[in-house]
């Protein structure tokens, strides 16, 4: 899970390490695991992965807002190029470091408005390391965007940035804006797909495992039914060329 503490959570940061703590406690089973980080200027490990609900809990409720006035210390460097919130370095990051390696069904679950800025990753690195990771990943967008960013006359590019990300690695996008109610209900939605997804295989006719992106297409008959599933895979050794 990562959270968002840069300036424009600042209202709505406690519900989300409320809400989190909840939907972690409920939705973590005996094998599973679960990690903890905070982006802002920064991308900070608040808990390692750890099956201990508590322990995630605890490391929710340290977050705290580090607007880019007030630089702390963390894995992405500071200097150079103003910094805001390294969202896409965040995404990097956790499918790189934390789930490669990782086996079983991996969800990355981003709270946040979905605006980065100052990342020394694109967002095509980022959607690409979730890949790589096999992640799904899930973008909770809660903020009053009108107040934060379109009051002030900036631009505001996080729903499309968000949404690419997401439909790119079989996840999806639940914009709450700052209303607890929805809050838990997206947290609810996402555990009922994590608990009910299907798994298809198939073994490509293209045997070379040349590391390339192959892209997937799959339909569902039917009226009204909709797949959620990433758009493709890389062809490496660990896939084996089925998926």
């Amino acid at each position: 899970m990562v959270i968002d503490t840069s300036g424009s959570q600042t209202r709505v940061l406690p519900l989300e390490q409320e809400a989190g703590g909840e939907f972690l406690q409920e939705v973590l089973r005996q094998k599973d695991q679960a990690f903890v980080l905070s982006v802002d200027v920064n991308v900070d490990i608040l808990q390692d992965l750890t099956n201990s609900p508590r322990l995630l809990s605890r490391a929710l409720n340290k977050a705290e807002i580090n607007a880019p006035g007030s630089i702390g210390p963390g894995p992405v460097p500071t200097s150079g190029d103003p910094r805001g919130t390294v969202l896409y370095d965040a995404i990097y990051l956790a499918s790189r470091e934390k789930m490669t390696e990782e086996t079983g069904r991996k969800a990355l679950i981003l709270l946040t408005d979905g605006q980065d800025q100052g990342s020394r990753h694109k967002i095509t690195d980022a959607i690409s390391a979730a890949q790589k990771a096999n992640a799904m990943v899930y973008v909770i967008l809660i903020a009053d965007v009108a107040e934060v960013y379109l009051s002030q006359g900036m631009g505001y590019f996080g729903y499309s940035a968000m949404k690419r990300v997401t439909e790119e690695t079989g996840g999806r996008v639940i914009n709450v804006g700052h209303n607890p109610k929805k809050l838990e209900q997206a947290f609810q939605q996402i555990q009922d797909e994590l608990r009910t997804q299907y798994v298809a295989t198939y073994t490509s006719t293209n045997t070379k495992l040349d590391g390339t992106f192959r892209k997937l297409a799959i339909e569902c008959k039917g009226d009204g039914l909709k797949v959620q599933v990433r758009k493709g895979y890389y062809a490496t050794a660990a896939d084996n060329g089925n998926n």
